[in-house]
């Protein structure tokens, strides 16, 4: 794709490829013999869960959640409305959220406590982009793909303005928001 605001690559193909290869055999050991189901975030976890999936070998389950963050459009609150629940009971299951970024942590924060309250036999947190430079709650996150300074992210799921996230690396967005 050719666009002068497609910046610096942070995360190749190459490496996105093998790093979710790494997370799914690591995913299907922890959970041999158990009931997974796996949580995308919507929008922006889509093309990671179904490339992580792929390299889970037990049996899952893939249910959604799409989250609204009230703010700016940079800088999250922590102040969260669901726009899309899960369809199904994770009641005494192991749920697994997969988000595309983490970034203050206040968003993943809310749904963790949201889905504790349903009871699921155990709840872990698998994300593809850490920014520990913005974090402003501390998160258990059990699987990182990576982590990145910094600076707003696209590609791979993460968009500006709903586009770019079909770029297959991750990239930083030129004259863009200081950070996601």
């Amino acid at each position: 794709m050719s666009d002068d605001r497609i910046g610096e690559v942070l995360v190749t193909r190459e490496d996105l490829s093998r790093r979710v290869e790494e997370l799914g055999g690591e995913i299907s050991r922890d959970y041999e013999g158990r009931d997974l189901v796996l949580v995308g975030v919507l929008k922006g976890a889509v093309l990671f869960l179904a490339d992580l999936m792929r390299h889970i070998t037990v049996p899952c389950e893939v249910d959604f959640m799409a989250v609204s963050s009230y703010g700016s459009s940079t800088d999250s609150s922590g102040v969260v409305r669901i726009l899309k629940d899960l369809d199904a009971s994770i009641e005494g299951r192991d749920v697994l959220i997969v988000e595309d970024i983490i970034d203050s942590g206040l968003t993943l924060q809310y749904l963790i406590r949201n889905l504790n309250v349903r009871s699921p036999r155990s709840l872990e947190v698998c994300a593809l982009l850490t920014k520990p430079e913005r974090r402003r709650v501390d998160l258990p996150t059990r699987y990182v793909g990576f982590e990145i300074p910094n600076r707003f992210a696209i590609g791979y799921g993460l968009d500006h303005a709903q586009k770019y996230r079909n770029l297959d690396y991750v990239a930083v967005l030129e004259d863009g928001p200081d950070h996601a």
